[in-house]
């Protein structure tokens, strides 16, 4: 690698002394390795230079490699194929390491910026980058007909499948959480797997009425056909299965310190946690006052 080296800069040397001889007997400026020099700062007349090189290479590209010297119209220096192919090279090594020299200044700079001004991945702050989102959902609602509540309708399948995949690692809520929507909607689903349906007796059923599907016109509202009794047995056995479930359901409850004592035994905390769980907002406003002594 140490040889190649000093072949290549004594070749380089050479073709700058041949390069200024033929620059003085004909009064143009020829010089074919200067642009390529590892130097840190560059004109624009050297990348002029590099590009009339590239343009040079290629043109000798298709022809048939010798070894014997090939002489460029003009009086460019004289190439082999094998010098051809290093001096490419070292267009390459240099246009490496002027990227890499742009993705470091890059990083430094993002690395010195303050955090709440840093550029992601995106070359945008984080704050310009939720902003244009926000806006650019709102454009879209606006076009669907849709408002913010509904802003889960634009999501895409496999969108909605990472987010419920998210939700099922969730822990498990608790305290006043064990009553939202979303925990009421997985009982009801739990309840719903366990409801046998009998599609032979469905079918049955329809076949045999007209207007199992009434409509609006219908005349036969207030009549309904008669159930089997072993479905309302089941019916009655699955609430009475609720209710010692409720009864039994019992475990200890998270303690929060910082909580405010409002009780004065597990009893009463367990009433005003109903109470305050359907009452809590509207009279969270009185509280504060009489706290502050501004009731009156």
């Amino acid at each position: 690698k140490g040889l190649l080296i000093t072949w290549v800069q004594e070749d380089l040397r050479k073709r700058e002394e041949r390069a200024e001889v033929m620059d003085e007997r004909r009064g143009r400026i020829i010089n074919a390795s200067s642009p390529y020099s590892d130097s840190e700062e560059e004109s624009d007349s050297d990348e002029s230079k590099i590009m009339a090189a590239k343009r040079y290479l290629n043109r000798d590209r298709n022809k048939p490699a010798a070894d014997e010297e090939k002489t460029a119209e003009g009086g460019f220096t004289k190439f082999t194929g094998r010098q051809a192919r290093l001096f490419e090279l070292k267009l390459k090594f240099n246009e490496a390491r002027k990227a890499n020299q742009t993705a470091m200044d890059a990083d430094i700079r993002r690395k010195e910026a303050p955090a709440s001004s840093r550029e992601n991945s995106r070359g945008v702050s984080t704050q310009e980058w939720l902003e244009q989102r926000k806006r650019k959902i709102g454009k879209l609602l606006e076009a669907n007909g849709l408002d913010t509540s509904r802003a889960y309708m634009l999501d895409t399948q496999e969108a909605a499948e990472a987010k419920y995949k998210k939700r099922a690692k969730e822990p498990a809520p608790f305290g006043w959480e064990v009553f939202n929507q979303r925990t009421l909607y997985g009982a009801y689903k739990r309840r719903a797997e366990k409801i046998e349906v009998d599609l032979e007796e469905y079918n049955r059923m329809k076949e045999a009425d007209p207007e199992f599907y009434r409509g609006a016109s219908s005349l036969q509202y207030g009549t309904a056909p008669k159930i089997s009794e072993d479905k309302i047995e089941r019916m009655v056995k699955e609430l009475k299965d609720q209710e010692e479930k409720r009864k039994s359901f019992s475990r200890r409850r998270r303690f929060h310190d910082e909580k405010d004592v409002d009780s004065i035994n597990h009893r009463n905390e367990h009433f005003n946690s109903k109470i305050e769980r359907a009452y809590g907002k509207y009279t969270l406003d009185i509280k504060n006052n009489l706290e502050r002594g501004t009731a009156l």
